[in-house]
């Protein structure tokens, strides 16, 4: 059975910066696409971020040029440093893969207010 657990969310002011860590047990993260996604009050889960098995990186346009994701596969793992943060961007995150998602994990609470 595949465990996701997220972590490194917590309280930041506007322009702040965070990194969110994703560590996977059950599964390989290396065979797989993987994403950071979120769910902000009120709204949808979204994905902002993905890279490849290849290391191909792709952005929400809302996150772009501030977000960057990353990954080590020999330690199953995922990262998403957060930078230039935006009261928008408070959310709960979680990691997942992107093509055929398993079961959610909790996630990591993100929120960005003065």
């Amino acid at each position: 059975q595949v465990q996701l657990v997220e972590s490194g969310g917590g309280l930041v002011q506007p322009g702040g910066s965070l990194r969110l860590s994703c560590a996977g047990s059950g599964t390989i993260f290396g065979f797989y696409d993987m994403g950071w996604y979120r769910q902000g009050p009120g709204k949808q889960r979204e994905l902002v971020a993905t890279i490849s098995t290849s290391g191909r990186l792709t952005y929400a346009d809302s996150v772009k040029g501030r977000f960057t994701i990353s990954r080590n596969n020999a330690r199953n793992s995922v990262y998403l440093q957060m930078n230039s943060l935006k009261p928008e961007d408070t959310a709960v995150y979680y990691c997942n893969a992107v093509t055929t998602p398993w079961a959610w994990g909790q996630g990591t609470q993100v929120t960005v207010s003065s």
